[in-house]
């Protein structure tokens, strides 16, 4: 059984405290554990990281970006290997792990722009004989936690963003899927990334609260649930620290009565279901406009369910794998026995399903309700696994109200022909990433990611343009060489 311990100052660190396991969700069996890093094994990776800031912060733009050029190659080059371990760990099938590792590799590629990306604004002769300019500079050391959804992708939205603007990063990745970020930061090293520029720990809280709390850390990136991004936020500023925490979802799809109904079947599934619904960017309700819609939609979504195989992500002909544990699992079961008993039409039902090989894996069939009311607790609450909520409304207006109401923000879509509908639900939707026919409207990685509301928790965004504001600290200066031999009084008045 493997033993995953901790990447410090570029050395394999093997702790001597406490372990947990680390499950494969498909088999339902213990297949390694990790190490949880105490509070000295984190000081330590931050002191490590300190010390080579100087160095790392003085060292061209240039030089940085080509450091990234390097370790995309290396990603490209053992996508296959990553991608199992993301599978073997976290469940989702194959080719989903490389849509997610794709993904992750442009956040590489945009940081690889580095030397423009920071080149900062100069004006000459602002005023007399002066000269103004700002400069982007690093913060020093920044701090990475991030999810088991997506093990590779969000640490690459992260660290190679903050390693180019001139930063050092303790990275602490999900306890639950730990394999594939520790490959990747070895890969990082192999494609020249100095010692102590990128330290890894793994951990659970005791590791978070020593990041939230030592002083040299500059900056706290986050993914997670809300109430635990709200957490990160409140002590990470409590200890005066910038921090961006991205929360939970509970994203709408409106589908309008105009909308080509196949089409939007076929999207909603995949947005649904892909993943095993374990995305904050998945679609959780759908909010139908009028009956005769409504019905179309939940007899095309039940036709298409029946054809949803789930098995092992090792088997590419597998649309959906497992949940991540066991007690996730029961979590989400609890969901729909929630459902059923508050009143919604369970349409679908999933919660007994079970994949032959596997019996003890932690597997559950897709779900549908219909006819759920906002006063529902499956409708109020991210369920984070494949079940799906359908919405029945009269008109867009009740489908917008319902949208901006609720206290989430993080994405949603609307199906339609009609550009004017379009454009006003895109133009006064409170959400913070929107779709138009698309499902899933990550932005692309020169954008930045982020929703609204308790989806976020700080003033910017995730990778892209944000990133580079986020990682580094604006400076102005203005500088003034007078002419020699020039006397001049004190001036007394505020300069203009």
């Amino acid at each position: 059984m493997s033993v995953i311990g901790h990447i410090i100052n570029g050395e394999h660190i093997q702790g001597e405290g406490r372990t947990q396991a680390v499950y494969n969700p498909a088999t339902g069996t213990a297949e390694g554990t990790v190490q949880l890093a105490d509070t000295a094994t984190v000081k330590h990776a931050i002191s490590v990281a300190e010390a080579a800031f100087p160095a790392w912060r003085n060292t061209p733009p240039l030089k940085r970006a080509r450091v990234m050029f390097k370790f995309k190659d290396l990603l490209e080059q053992h996508a296959d290997k990553i991608c199992e371990l993301i599978t073997d760990e976290h469940g989702k099938v194959l080719n989903d792990a490389m849509g997610e590792l794709q993904r992750g590799i442009e956040n590489v590629e945009y940081a690889t722009a580095a030397p423009e990306l920071l080149k900062g604004e100069h004006s000459k002769n602002a005023g007399p004989a002066i000269d103004a300019w700002s400069e982007f500079q690093p913060l020093g050391v920044v701090a990475a936690i991030t999810p088991f959804n997506f093990p590779a992708m969000v640490p690459l939205w992260m660290w190679p963003m903050a390693v180019v603007c001139g930063n050092c990063v303790v990275l602490k990745p999900s306890e639950r899927a730990p394999s594939a970020v520790k490959y990747i930061v070895e890969l990082a090293h192999e494609a020249g990334l100095p010692k102590g520029v990128l330290n890894l720990v793994n951990g659970d809280k005791e590791a978070v609260d020593t990041l939230l709390q030592d002083r040299r850390v500059q900056a706290v990136s986050f993914v997670g649930s809300t109430p635990i991004a709200e957490y990160v936020y409140t002590e990470g500023n409590k200890h005066g620290k910038r921090v961006q925490a991205l929360g939970g979802a509970k994203n709408h799809a409106i589908v309008m009565p105009d909308a080509d109904m196949e089409n939007t079947i076929s999207a909603l599934i995949g947005a649904a279901f892909g993943s095993c619904g374990e995305r904050c960017m998945a679609i959780s309700v759908a909010v139908a406009v009028g009956d005769e819609a409504a019905n179309k939609l939940v007899s095309g979504l039940q036709a298409a369910m029946a054809s949803i195989k789930t098995g092992t992500g090792r088997d590419n002909s597998n649309d959906m794998g497992p949940l991540i544990t066991g007690e996730h699992r029961n979590k989400v079961r609890q969901y729909v026995d929630d459902g059923v008993a508050e009143g919604a039409t369970l349409v679908v039902d999933g919660r007994d399903l079970s994949v032959s090989e596997h019996p003890n894996g932690f597997f559950m069939g897709p779900c549908l309700f219909d006819n759920v009311r906002p006063n529902m607790r499956i409708y109020r609450e991210e369920i984070f696994g494949p079940v799906l909520c359908v919405v029945r409304v009269d008109t867009m207006e009740q489908a917008m109200q319902l949208i901006n109401d609720h206290e989430f923000g993080n994405g949603t879509c609307i199906f339609t022909r009609d550009g004017e509908a379009a454009r006003y639900f895109s133009d006064h939707i409170q959400v913070g990433m929107v779709g138009i026919n698309v499902p899933l409207p990550v932005p692309m990685a020169f954008h930045s990611f982020g929703g609204w509301k308790r989806s976020l928790f700080g003033d910017l965004s995730a990778y892209g343009p944000d990133a580079v504001r986020f990682y580094t600290r604006r400076k102005t200066i203005t500088q003034r060489w007078p002419s020699s031999g020039v006397r001049e009084g004190a001036q007394f008045t505020f300069p203009s």
